[in-house]
């Protein structure tokens, strides 16, 4: 009988040149790049052509690429129709799964995905993903306005994609240091080996699924707060503690009770997220910029992730990249239900550099199970229960 091991716990599920982590050392790269060095000289839109072709875009392909992401940012008109007649309260991971599935039908040419040699047409690979990264994105800022009742705002052609969103979700160009602070979580979230919302997105490519579908199924498994919901908790965990005087009796009183301390911990990392180290350094930054007129709750999260290394530490649990990145999406004016969504505007990037890998060498996932039923057993009549 095979081995059961929950939740496929260090069972090889693909083979991939994509992302690397080395958890004992807390070393994460993108191509053979650690993203300490992606994060200081990189951009999200160069990080997220050396996920999808493997190496380092020259100048030439780099605007190019941007081109064509300025190009395909706007939404046609059913696709805000649409988003219009949505619920105003339901969750934007939920507005994000549907409309993502919706366009879908709007782009129906997936004929090249079916059988044969025709995988290999990497214009509509390639026009496929540059549609749906942009998109992504605008659909997660014209819903800050659609769902408070306002006309969306429309698309700058002369921002960067960092700029253009963050001009989109507010309404107001945002200042350099934001627009850099937004583009280093971009390029943070946007890979993370074969996680739960990845996995998602292998296992509905290998089934030859539309890449609309394939990047809906990601966004649902991305949804859950033990994946990219975890950011949206630790602000809530944050606000309940209230106050620096609070945080050790909190957090102990967690521990004791067995209970999650929101970003605190991760399943591939013995020490901590390397990403977490550079939004820390993010952080202070942001602080000194300010001259020390900032959010409470900067000072509050750095508290807590002492407090938790002093008591954890000893375990291998460190603060993750979830800890500080919503404590900086809220600086930036962005509602906590809106988290996650910007999680999954960076890891689409992932999801699309996988979804090409798996196209390359395509065998449908079918795992097996350990069976713990009822051998065979004969049908009991209705008269006879």
């Amino acid at each position: 009988m095979s081995e059961y091991l929950p939740g496929l716990a260090g069972v090889p599920a693909t083979q991939s040149n994509i992302s690397d982590i080395d958890g004992e050392k807390g070393i994460l790269s993108y191509r053979g790049y650690s993203i300490e060095e992606l994060a200081q000289h990189s951009s999200f839109e160069e990080t997220t052509l050396l996920l999808l072709d493997g190496r380092l875009p020259s100048p030439t392909e780099l605007d190019s690429f941007k081109n064509q992401l300025i190009d395909n940012r706007q939404l046609k008109f059913h696709t805000r129709g649409m988003m219009k007649n949505l619920p105003s309260s339901g969750h934007p991971m939920d507005m994000l799964q549907t409309v993502v599935s919706s366009l879908g039908m709007y782009n129906p040419n997936a004929e090249c995905l079916i059988g044969g040699d025709s995988c290999d047409d990497i214009n509509y690979i390639h026009n496929t993903t540059v549609k749906i990264m942009a998109r992504v994105s605008s659909i997660v800022a014209m819903w800050e306005h659609i769902r408070n009742g306002y006309d969306p705002v429309a698309p700058r052609e002369d921002l960067s994609f960092a700029e253009n969103f963050l001009y989109m979700f507010t309404g107001k160009v945002p200042d350099p240091l934001l627009a850099r602070i937004m583009d280093v979580c971009l390029i943070l979230h946007a890979e993370h080996t074969i996680n739960a919302s990845t996995f998602a997105a292998l296992v509905n490519a290998s089934t030859l699924a539309s890449p609309f579908s394939v990047i809906a199924a990601s966004i649902g498994a991305l949804s859950g707060p033990l994946h990219g919901g975890a950011n949206e908790k630790v602000l809530d965990m944050l606000e309940d503690i209230g106050s620096v005087d609070k945080v050790e009796e909190y957090i102990d009183g967690r521990l004791a009770n067995k209970e999650v301390i929101w970003g605190m911990g991760h399943r591939e990392y013995k020490t901590k997220d390397p990403r977490a180290t550079i939004l820390q350094g993010l952080v202070n930054q942001f602080m000194q910029d300010r001259g020390g007129d900032v959010n409470p709750m900067f000072e509050l999260a750095k508290v807590v992730e002492e407090v938790c290394e002093d008591r954890l530490a000893k375990k291998g649990v460190y603060a993750n990249v979830d800890f500080y990145s919503g404590i900086l999406y809220k600086e930036m004016g962005i509602p906590s239900d809106q988290f996650t969504a910007i999680f999954a505007i960076a890891r689409t990037a992932g999801w699309l550099a996988h979804w090409r890998e798996q196209l390359a060498d395509n065998r449908i996932f079918r795992p097996t199970q350990v069976y713990i039923g009822h051998d065979i057993k004969p049908y009991s009549h209705m008269h006879e229960r």
